[in-house]
């Protein structure tokens, strides 16, 4: 397929962008599916796992991120509630300006 991209406009060739982006990224997916059910089976072949082969570091797969437990709660309504990791809610940064202990919010 061949494009004219002279006669194309800005729009034209973002979208062409990103496009040709996410076809990229999903070959790389595939490659990496590919290669892995390979050394898998090479592996197999030899009695081995592939985690023994890479050191454990096979078994990491991305996925969805386990939620930290809530450390503190807000005073005035439990129910808001913060791990302790990344902002600080408007409640727990109100209270601290408000002279309130953070060891007095923790759950």
């Amino acid at each position: 397929m061949k494009f004219d991209l002279e006669s194309m406009t800005r729009k034209d060739l973002e979208n062409l962008g990103r496009d040709v982006n996410i076809a990229l990224e999903n070959l790389h997916k595939q490659d990496v599916k590919k290669v892995r059910a390979e050394m898998e089976k090479l592996a197999a072949a030899n009695n081995l796992t592939l985690e023994e082969v890479l050191g454990g570091k096979a078994a990491r797969k991305s996925g969805p991120k386990t939620k930290s437990a809530p450390k503190y709660a807000n005073p005035t309504d439990a129910s808001q509630t913060w791990t302790g990791k990344g902002r600080q809610p408007e409640w727990f940064k109100s209270a601290v300006a408000g002279g309130a202990d953070p060891a007095s919010m923790a759950i």
